[in-house]
């Protein structure tokens, strides 16, 4: 195989384990929910007041965290995106290099 033939082949593997995490998270969400509730219905844990609807919502809140991060942040910064932002930080540096170069060369010229 390839290097960018397995590197595709790379990339695809860790975002399908991504989105295979998200979908399982999905379900124990669900399901821990539905238990959440029925636990509160019955008052399984000592407690009156509907606590299940915290311990849910801050679930949900984590959960749309992993799904922004499988969803929009993961998919736009790739490897390729990384590599354009190596270009562009070598690109930069490469010209201060330059620059700190010439002036070097024209400070030298003046004192000789």
């Amino acid at each position: 195989m390839e290097k960018d033939q397995h590197e595709l082949y790379e990339y695809a593997r860790k975002r399908l384990k991504q989105k295979k995490g998200l979908y399982f998270h999905f379900v124990l969400l669900t399901l821990g929910s539905i238990f959440l509730f029925i636990a509160n219905h019955f008052e399984a844990f000592g407690f009156k007041s509907n606590w299940c609807i915290w311990v849910i919502s801050i679930w949900a809140f984590v959960f749309i965290l992993h799904f922004i991060k499988v969803y929009i942040t993961d998919r736009f910064m790739n490897k390729n995106w990384e590599r354009e932002q190596i270009d562009k930080l070598v690109a930069k540096q490469q010209t201060k290099i330059d620059q700190l170069s010439t002036k070097i060369d024209e400070d030298f010229s003046k004192k000789t």
